[in-house]
């Protein structure tokens, strides 16, 4: 997990590239995501989608860990960059996708088995888009639904709407290497 100090994301910063939503760093949920699925591995995780990725490293360990074919996408094509050199650096490689959630209809999503996604309801005005898409997702028959956030009140409207209409569980979650992080796991089990 590189760091904005890392030679390569140095250069990438050179070259003049300046993300403009929020994909500026690696944020501390994407930990909690890979903790979670690494302590409860995934039984379909051939296909992901890594939603509002930034510089995609919950989609890059996916690639790495789990063998899986992913498609990082962000509505800031800015993030790209960022993602291929930290993709390049843990020696894979994920497909990307510029795209709003709204965008991702359920033809689309039905490509893939696992949704994850991190620190992507942080404002009230994302939380219908965001349960939109994981109805969708849900409706498309994505398997697993995995949402990390560090606990904000937007992330926990989003997690009481999806507790009730698709069974979520809500599931608090810590890290302490290699950086410490706390928040809660938003989990749907769409079998």
């Amino acid at each position: 997990m590189p760091t904005s100090a890392h030679p390569a994301i140095r250069r990438v910063r050179r070259q003049g590239v300046s993300p403009s939503m929020h994909g500026n760093k690696l944020w501390k949920s994407s930990l909690l995501l890979i903790d979670y699925l690494d302590t409860h591995r995934p039984a379909h995780c051939a296909r992901v989608i890594d939603v509002g990725c930034g510089w995609g490293i919950a989609g890059i360990w996916c690639a790495a860990a789990l063998g899986s074919d992913v498609t990082s996408v962000d509505a800031d094509p800015d993030v790209f960059p960022f993602l291929q050199a930290t993709a390049g650096i843990n020696g894979v490689a994920t497909a990307p996708l510029v795209s709003r959630f709204e965008a991702l209809d359920t033809r689309r999503l039905a490509q893939f088995d696992m949704l994850v996604a991190a620190d992507i309801c942080f404002w009230d005005d994302l939380v219908r888009p965001v349960f939109n898409l994981v109805n969708r997702a849900v409706n498309a028959g994505v398997k697993h639904i995995v949402i990390a956030d560090p606990e904000r009140p937007p992330f926990f409207d989003l997690a009481e709407r999806c507790e009730a209409r698709h069974y979520a569980e809500i599931i608090e979650w810590k890290t302490a290497n290699p950086i410490k992080a706390s928040g809660a796991v938003l989990v749907i089990e769409n079998a």
